[in-house]
Formats: C-alpha cells, sequence, structure tokens
C-alpha cells in the first residue's frame, strides 16, 4: 500500500492490523487468534483442549480453500465452486457480488482479463470454522503483483462467507525483506501450544487495541520485541521503524477510526 495514494485508504486499516499481526514474537498459531471472534456453525464446533478444534476438519478446511481460490483464479475451473461453495455464499470483496453462481462469473471474467496468472498460497491458518489465507498473486507475468489475505467462514463443510484485502507489490521495500517470507523462524502449519495461543491472543488483542484502535503509540514500546521484522514495504525493521511509520500513517490519515471486531 502507498500511503500517497488517496484511492487506496479504504485498506489502511487492514494492511496495519497485518502490521500488528507480524510485529509480536509468538507462536504459530496466534496469528490465527483472532479469528477465533466469528461464529462458528453447528457442525463445525470445537472438540479438542486449546480452541483449534478437530485436526482432520482444519485440515479439511484449509485443502479447501486452496482448491477452491487455485480452482477459480489460476486454472479457470469453476466446477470447484459447485463442489465447495454454498449457494447462499456472503461475500465482502465489494466488487464482487453474493452467491455462488455470481462467484463463478467473477472468476470467469477473472480468468478472460489475466490469463496468465499465478496464485501463489504462502500459508494457510485455520482454526474453529475460519481460514486464513496469505497469497502472492501475480496478474500478468513480470510483474511484482499482489500481496492478498483471504478469510473465509466454513458451514456444513462448505465455503461460506469471503472477506479479503489486496495489496500492491512494490520493487523495492523500506525495511529490505519481501512481504511474504518468515525471517526469523522456520515455517510450520502446526499450532503451538494450547497455552501459548491463548497468552499470545490476548497480546495480540492488547496490542491492536492500544496502537490501532486508540493509536497510542507506545505500545510498540510495551508489545514489540528488539528482533521484530516488517513486511509491510514501506516501514523499516525495528521499535523505531515501527514507532516512525506508523506515526507517519497517523499524521496523514489523522481522521482514521479502527473499530474492533464483535463478538
Amino acid at each position: 500500500m502507498n500511503p500517497t495514494a488517496p484511492g487506496r485508504r479504504s485498506v489502511l486499516v487492514a494492511a496495519l492490523t497485518a502490521t500488528a499481526l507480524t510485529a509480536v514474537a509468538a507462536a504459530p498459531s496466534a496469528v490465527a487468534g483472532p479469528l477465533s471472534r466469528a461464529p462458528e456453525s453447528a457442525g463445525a464446533a470445537r472438540t479438542s483442549v486449546g480452541g483449534h478444534g478437530d485436526k482432520a476438519r482444519l485440515t479439511y478446511q484449509k485443502t479447501v480453500a486452496v482448491k477452491m481460490m487455485r480452482g477459480v483464479f489460476e486454472q479457470g475451473d469453476m466446477s470447484v465452486v459447485d463442489r465447495f461453495v454454498r449457494p447462499d455464499y456472503i461475500q465482502h470483496n465489494p466488487l464482487a457480488p453474493d452467491g455462488a453462481e455470481a462467484l463463478k462469473a467473477f472468476g470467469t471474467a477473472w480468468r478472460q482479463q489475466y490469463p496468465d496468472a499465478t496464485y501463489d498460497i504462502r500459508r494457510v491458518i485455520s482454526e474453529g470454522d475460519m481460514v486464513l489465507m496469505h497469497s502472492s498473486i501475480v496478474l500478468v507475468p513480470g510483474t511484482p503483483g499482489l500481496a492478498a489475505f483471504d478469510m473465509f467462514r466454513f458451514q456444513g463443510g462448505k465455503i461460506a462467507e469471503h472477506w479479503d484485502v489486496l495489496q500492491d507489490v512494490p520493487t523495492t521495500t523500506a525495511n529490505g525483506n519481501d512481504m511474504f517470507s518468515t525471517i526469523s523462524r522456520p515455517r510450520t502449519e502446526e499450532p503451538g501450544p494450547a497455552y501459548l495461543t491463548a497468552r499470545n491472543e490476548k497480546l495480540v488483542t492488547a496490542f491492536v487495541e492500544q496502537y490501532l484502535v486508540k493509536k497510542d503509540l507506545s505500545a510498540i514500546d510495551a508489545y514489540v520485541g528488539p528482533e521484530y521484522h516488517q513486511h509491510n514495504p514501506y516501514i523499516p525493521d525495528g521499535v523505531a521503524g515501527a514507532k516512525a511509520g506508523l506515526g507517519a500513517y497517523y499524521a496523514q490519515f489523522p481522521q482514521l477510526v479502527a473499530t474492533p471486531p464483535s463478538g
């Protein structure tokens, strides 16, 4: 996101929230913490200690989300919508209508406009009835492309609801990091210990509440460690970089309001 482009102000809050999720040294499953606030369907109730739910069901949800996104947007296979998406699918992307048939029409138009697009899914996290996906999308070969976060709610084993946010990938970054890699530890798809997950959820929630909702930059001193790596391309690494970068955002957008999710 280029902070000087007024047309992208609508994704500012989502990008800042993504910044918060990378700012705190936490177990891998901490990233999925806020997702647990979403309502769960009766058929997707959590069944194991620690709130991670049944491992087979969570793996299934991740697999379905990947197959659906790659099928529609990379392979042009709209049959995956019939297999994996509910007819009453709810869409929160403001450019796309509700419904499975509308998703197929949207995907068909996408493939016609971007026939060589690739959808490189870098990480997928599932908790409760929710799936979070982080992807690198290249619409035209040889271009930097987009960074995307997609979030899905499942109901009855199918995708029932979708949210997303897209951000341009620049050719250079203020921190020297790309927008997709994990620097400080190996990637893992396994959740951390339950006690660490609960601790990290509370920590990240408190951090976002203070620095984003209240716009109190002292939260960075309280919650961010010296090893902090930043993947927002316009903010440098480190505590000082985070304070300077976010302070500049708040100065540029003084009327910014962030409302925490209810429930």
